[in-house]
């Protein structure tokens, strides 16, 4: 056996952790419209290692979903279209992959919570029978067999009474029982990968941080890799392990959570953070970002972010700076750091300063 795979209980095969899962390599994603070419993602890269919990953070239209949906093979395509990059999951690149061995992936090894649980759900079939049929495609189970490994997910998943509401319809459950009914289906086959696209989207806070709490343990207990999408830093904070932050289709910073938290190195980042609301900051007005993200079908010159900048200068404006390592004074490279901004040194002090 390879000694990089464990075998743990039920007999499946998992990645030791911190083993290379998922790497996403200079991927571009471009949407044909009829105004003109989105350039929707560009050039991203990251990784998430067995076990290991990355969140992907950003505003509404920065790429996150569509890169998620490039790595599962459910883009819309036309209009859109992957023009270049490599997504390789345990070694092996998805995007060359012939289309019946990448089904057999989707499901199986790498699952996804959608957004919208209500939308995501068929209206006209019992959840029983939906989760169900992950086992009678997968695995070849009989109806009576399928269903009650359906109710066995929804008790893991801490729906009360599953054996009684295996038969009823998406409608009749609440926002956060029916998000517990997509983790439920995500789980179902022990995927090595699963992407949770904004899980937590509509539920009130304390929802928020039931259904985020079963995420973590979830994870712990199968030892699956996470990619946590959100726009929300306050739902990051306990779960991730490290954080790409997005910017009209690019990352823009990459660090562990708490480096990140500590002392961000992009002034996008920096707003982020600060447009949080904070206890010891009563009667206060909330920071906002100024402007609105570029359009993707016109990005700005130079660095995307320089017309909303409070630190742009006449360099930003005519070049787009790559994404590099973040150093320490004495020239050490810090772990897992990396900064798009030719100025991120500034960016540093002023988080030294804030926090001081």
């Amino acid at each position: 056996m390879d000694d990089a795979v464990q075998v743990v209980g039920g007999g499946r095969e998992r990645l030791v952790p911190g083993t290379p899962l998922l790497e996403v390599e200079d991927l571009h994603v471009e949407f044909v419209t009829r105004d003109g070419v989105a350039k929707a993602v560009n050039g991203v890269t990251y990784s998430v290692a067995a076990g290991e919990t990355l969140a992907v953070l950003g505003e509404s239209g920065s790429g996150k979903s569509v890169t998620a949906q490039a790595i599962m093979g459910i883009l819309d395509m036309p209009p859109g279209r992957i023009t270049a990059g490599r997504i390789l999951f345990r070694g092996q690149d998805l995007l060359t992959m012939p289309s019946r061995d990448r089904r057999s992936v989707r499901g199986q090894r790498i699952a996804m919570i959608f957004q919208d649980a209500l939308s995501a759900l068929n209206p006209v079939l019992s959840v029983g029978y939906q989760l169900g049929e992950m086992f009678r495609v997968h695995q070849g189970l009989t109806r009576s067999e399928a269903r009650d490994k359906a109710v066995a997910l929804m008790d893991r998943v801490r729906i009360p009474a599953a054996r009684q509401r295996v038969g009823d319809y998406p409608h009749q459950f609440s926002g956060g029982m029916r998000q517990r009914i997509m983790i439920a289906m995500a789980l179902s086959l022990q995927p090595d990968l699963i992407i949770a696209d904004e899980p937590t989207t509509a539920l009130d806070v304390t929802v928020q941080a039931q259904v985020m709490d079963l995420l973590a343990e979830l994870q712990s207990e199968f030892r699956m890799g996470l990619i946590l999408i959100t726009h929300d830093l306050g739902v990051v904070a306990d779960v991730a392990d490290k954080i790409a932050v997005m910017y009209a289709g690019r990352i823009v910073e990459t660090a562990p959570v708490r480096d990140l938290y500590a002392r961000p190195a992009h002034p996008y980042t920096r707003g982020l953070l600060d447009s949080i609301p904070r206890l010891d900051q009563k009667g206060r007005n909330l920071h906002a970002i100024k402007g609105l993200p570029p359009s993707l079908l016109k990005l700005p010159e130079g660095c995307a972010f320089h017309p909303r900048c409070p630190r742009a200068q006449d360099r930003c404006l005519s070049e787009a700076p790559a994404l590099a390592p973040v150093v320490a004074e004495d020239g050490r490279e810090l772990p897992g750091r990396h900064s798009a901004c030719h100025y991120w040194r500034e960016t540093l002090r002023g988080a030294e300063t804030s926090t001081s």
